[in-house]
């Protein structure tokens, strides 16, 4: 089943991810925030992801908040044996849906016990750290920050850890402390600034996970990705999918999806043999406009 999924990925020992995961933000309502519009479409497109062999779910208890973990214990508590739940913290939301950077250690604590709680985990697989301001890494030191999450980690809350939107530099300072195991950053066929960064956590044994990966592309880069799956019989998501997957062997993709059918497609990618001449044309994208 896992081959289906492109294969799997193990950073280090009993962390296998299926190399095409499932991201469970959408699952919340409008702009991530409050009740889906239809709970049990929710709580059946997580099933079917795992039914489909998807050991691998991303997720935040600031998704919602909260609705999204809770939904995901509905849908698959008591956890199958081998699914990995991966989570973030580093923010929080407002009364009016504002997403808040919350950084400072005792919540960085506290937001841990809350993913604890409501997925009903007495010890989370994978923690990733978010930084930066939004989808903009800084280079801000993360050693108080990062070390309040290791020690959590040696406490038995916390397997393994990682980073979201982060820098290289981050990466540096972050395994002086404790291992890192995922580095969660924006990186899709048009946004390429981390290619370097792919390339070194390809080289560390580290799993790269790419978020938005339609995000941010010119018309002239959505018009040639179109005309490429045009000739492929396939959606241009589902190309750009196929890419990243090709484009390193560490690369772990987490799309998101309300929709079992829209699920189905993604999952679909993970099997697209792109062409050598298609290959030419996606990888000059990221020249198309400056990217």
């Amino acid at each position: 089943m896992s081959a289906a999924l492109g294969g799997t990925f193990t950073p280090v020992d009993g962390l296998a991810l299926t190399r095409m995961g499932y991201g469970a933000m959408q699952l919340a309502g409008p702009h991530v925030f409050g009740p889906p519009r239809d709970r049990d479409r929710a709580v059946a497109v997580l099933r079917e992801a795992v039914a489909a062999g998807i050991t691998h779910i991303d997720t935040a208890d600031f998704y919602g908040p909260v609705v999204v973990n809770e939904i995901i214990k509905e849908a698959l508590h008591p956890y199958p044996e081998g699914l990995r739940i991966v989570t973030k913290v580093g923010a929080r939301r407002g009364a009016d849906g504002a997403w808040i950077m919350s950084r400072h250690p005792a919540d960085l604590t506290a937001q841990v016990h809350d993913n604890l709680r409501h997925l009903g985990l007495e010890t989370l697989d994978v923690v990733n750290l978010r930084l930066g301001d939004m989808d903009t890494p800084n280079e801000d030191s993360i050693a108080d920050q990062f070390g309040a999450l290791a020690e959590l980690r040696q406490q038995g809350l916390i397997r393994h850890l990682g980073l979201s939107t982060a820098s290289a530099a981050q990466l540096d300072e972050a395994r002086t402390i404790a291992p890192v195991v995922t580095v969660q950053n924006l990186y899709n066929l048009a946004n390429r600034q981390d290619d370097a960064l792919v390339e070194r956590t390809a080289a560390e044994n580290i799993a790269f996970v790419p978020y938005f990966p339609l995000g941010g592309f010119t018309p002239l880069q959505s018009e040639t990705l179109t005309r490429v799956a045009a000739r492929l019989n396939a959606s241009p998501q589902q190309v750009a999918l196929a890419w990243l997957l090709r484009r390193s062997r560490n690369i772990v993709l987490i799309p998101g999806t309300s929709s079992p059918e829209h699920l189905r497609e993604n999952i679909a990618a993970a099997g697209l043999v792109l062409p050598a001449d298609a290959i030419a044309e996606l990888d000059g994208i990221g020249r198309q406009g400056g990217s």
